[in-house]
C-alpha cells in the first residue's frame, strides 16, 4: 500500500425539517480528527441512501424497515395545516381534520404522512414537492397538512399555520443499517443519547496514571508521643504508684 491511509469520516444523512446542528457541534468537539459530512436527502429517498451506503446513519422519518435498520426514536412532531394568512381557519387556535372536509388539501408526492385517506377535497393534481404545494397555498388555491418543522422550513409572510388536533403525526428517528454498526456509528449514538465523553460505551479515553499514595505512619514511627488523658496518672506515678517512705522516729 502506497501513500498515507485516508482519514476516516462520518457521513450523516438528514431529511427536510430536521436540524442536526446540535449533534454536529458535539461531534466536532469530541472527535475533531474525524470530519462529519452532512448529506441532505429527500424523505422518500432516505432509506435507499442508507441501504446503499451513501451515509453511515441518518435522521429520517418513520416508518423504516426494522428488519434491516436499527432506529432510535428522537421526537414526534406537531401536525399543522398551512393556510393563507387571510383564511377563515386562522380565527381558530386549533383545527380538526373535519374542519378541512370542504377545503382543497394538497397531497404532494413527497408527503411524509402515511394517510389512510388524505383529508379535505383532492386537488386536480398532486404537486411534485412540499415546496411546490406551499407556493399553491400562498396563491390561495388550497391548503397543506405537514409536520410543524416543514411549515417553518418553508415559511412565507403570506402563509401561516394552525395545529391539527386529530391528524397523524410524524416521528423522527436516528437510523442506520443494523449490520453496519461501526465504531463511529456507536460514537454518534452516544452523542444522540446524551452520553458523556467518559461514558463506558463511548470512545475509549486514555486512562489516568494512578498517583502513588504516601504510606501511613504509625504513632511509633512518627515520633509523636501520646498525651495522657486528663486526670489519669502516668505509669509509676500518682498516689497508687508512688512508694511511701518509712516514718522517722523521734529521738
Amino acid at each position: 500500500m502506497t501513500g498515507s491511509e485516508s482519514t476516516p469520516s462520518f457521513r450523516l444523512a438528514y431529511v427536510p425539517g430536521v436540524t442536526p446542528a446540535k449533534w454536529v457541534r458535539i461531534w466536532n468537539e469530541r472527535l475533531p480528527d474525524v470530519p462529519l459530512d452532512l448529506v441532505a436527502v429527500p424523505a422518500a429517498e432516505a432509506s435507499d441512501v442508507l441501504r446503499e451506503g451513501g451515509a453511515d446513519a441518518g435522521f429520517v422519518r418513520l416508518p423504516v424497515d426494522r428488519t434491516f435498520f436499527s432506529a432510535i426514536p428522537l421526537y414526534t412532531e406537531t401536525t399543522v395545516v398551512l393556510v393563507p394568512k387571510d383564511h377563515l381557519l386562522t380565527a381558530a387556535d386549533e383545527v380538526s381534520v373535519e374542519d378541512l372536509a370542504d377545503e382543497v388539501v394538497f397531497h404532494p408526492l413527497d408527503d411524509v404522512f402515511d394517510w389512510e385517506r388524505p383529508p379535505g377535497q383532492p386537488a386536480f393534481e398532486r404537486p411534485a414537492t412540499t415546496e411546490d404545494a406551499v407556493e399553491l397555498v400562498a396563491a390561495g388555491v388550497g391548503l397543506l397538512v405537514v409536520p410543524q418543522s416543514l411549515a417553518r422550513l418553508h415559511h412565507r409572510r403570506d402563509v401561516t399555520y394552525r395545529p391539527v388536533a386529530d391528524a397523524p403525526q410524524s416521528s423522527v428517528v436516528l437510523s442506520w443499517p443494523e449490520e453496519a454498526t461501526t465504531e463511529l456509528v456507536e460514537d454518534f449514538i452516544g452523542i444522540v443519547r446524551g452520553r458523556t465523553v467518559n461514558s463506558t460505551r463511548g470512545r475509549t479515553q486514555p486512562a489516568a496514571q494512578p498517583q502513588s499514595q504516601p504510606k501511613a505512619k504509625g504513632a511509633e514511627t512518627s515520633g509523636a508521643r501520646r498525651k495522657p488523658a486528663a486526670g489519669k496518672p502516668t505509669r509509676g506515678g500518682g498516689a497508687k504508684g508512688a512508694k511511701r517512705g518509712k516514718p522517722r522516729r523521734r529521738s
